[in-house]
Parts: C-alpha cells; sequence; structure tokens
C-alpha cells in the first residue's frame, strides 16, 4: 500500500510514489474510471468542432461557378473524420489548376484553396483547437 501522503489524487486519477526500505522508488500510476472513454468522446467532439471550423474558413477559397464543388464539402465530408471531400469530378483539376487566386466570384477563390487558407488561418485554427481540447469533457 502507498503511502498517503506520497498519493496525488486529481479528477483523473492518482500517482502513487513507492519507497522500498533499500531506498528504491517507484511509481505508479492509476488512470480514473471512465478517463479513457470521456476522453475519447470529447476528442472525437473537437474533430468535429476543427472540421466544421476548417470547412467554414475554407469556403471563400474555393472557386464557384454554380456553387456546387464548394457544396460537395458540405454533403460528401463526413464531419469528424478530419477529412475533408470534395466530390466533383473536376475537383483534382481545380485545385491543381496553374494560376493565381481571384475571379469575378471572389478574390480569394482559386486553385490550391486548402493550403492558402491554412496559411492565412494556422494561427485562428491553432487557437481554436486548444481552447476547444482545454474544454475538459
Amino acid at each position: 500500500m502507498a503511502n498517503k501522503l506520497l498519493t496525488i489524487t486529481t479528477p483523473r486519477g492518482c500517482v502513487h510514489k513507492i519507497q522500498t526500505k533499500s531506498g528504491k522508488v517507484s511509481v505508479r500510476m492509476e488512470w480514473a474510471e471512465g478517463f479513457g472513454p470521456d476522453w475519447t468522446k470529447h476528442l472525437q467532439g473537437v474533430q468535429a468542432m476543427f472540421d466544421t471550423e476548417v470547412m467554414r474558413l475554407t469556403d471563400p477559397y474555393v472557386p464557384m461557378d454554380t456553387g456546387m464543388l464548394k457544396n460537395t464539402a458540405k454533403m460528401a465530408s463526413e464531419i469528424g473524420t478530419g477529412e475533408l471531400v470534395y466530390a466533383t469530378p473536376y475537383a483534382s483539376a481545380q485545385y491543381y489548376r496553374p494560376g493565381r487566386a481571384g475571379s469575378s466570384t471572389g478574390a480569394l477563390r482559386g486553385p490550391y484553396w486548402g493550403e492558402r487558407m491554412k496559411a492565412d488561418h494556422l494561427e485562428h485554427l491553432a487557437a481554436f483547437v486548444k481552447r476547444a481540447v482545454m474544454n475538459d469533457p
């Protein structure tokens, strides 16, 4: 049995410091029951919120003629998987086409929309995830 004075207890579990008569010290961690499932559920929710935020921020960068390309992300992506899908036959050609951003349908719209959005909003996305993760389950 660990010495109660050498036990650190938190809502998530406890750490026991055990010292033998010979002076050898070992540490044992016990996770609180439910810690893994609670945090797994929490982080899955964070992933879904992050996917939605990335989709929202990316929308103004996606080329638009009829709106079909940008709207397929909402229809074809499975929110929470960490992957946004633009499901048109021409999505790849639009993404990798040579040229610069900007057109009559928006100054930001054009090729490499995901990379350009990240370049513009990386700090915001990092802060968004930090806030979401720190909001304990």
